[in-house]
């Protein structure tokens, strides 16, 4: 691939993206936002011990899935230790009470070549708990720490037993 043009790995990029959809792999042109709510809810619909997850419309606010009794469920990944941003929620130094926006967050941490490293889910009370301030983009985020791990329901992680 190193002798390819910089227009020829665009023009695969783009056909990429064309099969990935076709095969509904993905929704949107959100490569790795899309494959790690794929690969989130597939966990969940395959162990029995989990509630069935199923994706919302593309371009819904603050939730990426609902279980069969309409609880909320936001799907954010990491190939680092900071999450993507939510959107939405009060500002840092807002006075007025946060509205519930979901039940559940769903991390996805994945290694550098994208493989799965772990899944961990956080309720809304740990949440709002452990969010942070991202002040340059004014919105909130999560850090994968061992306070985060200590409150979340650890799903699947490499390094120790899981569920």
């Amino acid at each position: 691939m190193e002798n390819l043009s910089d227009n020829k790995i665009i023009e695969m990029y783009r056909d990429l993206l064309v099969e990935l959809k076709n095969r509904n792999l993905i929704r949107s042109n959100n490569l790795i936002g899309d494959w790690d709510e794929k690969l989130a809810i597939n966990f969940y619909n395959e162990n029995h011990q989990l509630p069935n997850l199923e994706a919302v419309r593309v371009g819904a606010k603050n939730v990426d899935a609902i279980n069969r009794d309409f609880e909320r469920y936001s799907i954010k990944t990491t190939t680092t230790k900071m999450t993507g941003v939510f959107n939405g929620l009060n500002d840092v130094n807002s006075e007025q009470p946060q509205k519930q926006k979901l039940e559940y967050v769903i991390i996805v941490v994945l290694n550098k070549d994208l493989s799965l490293k772990a899944i961990y889910e956080l309720d809304w009370h740990n949440f709002l708990a452990l969010k942070k301030w991202n002040s340059s983009k004014k919105s909130w985020y999560l850090t994968v720490t061992k306070e985060l791990k200590r409150k979340a329901k650890i799903l699947y992680d490499t390094e120790i037993q899981c569920i």
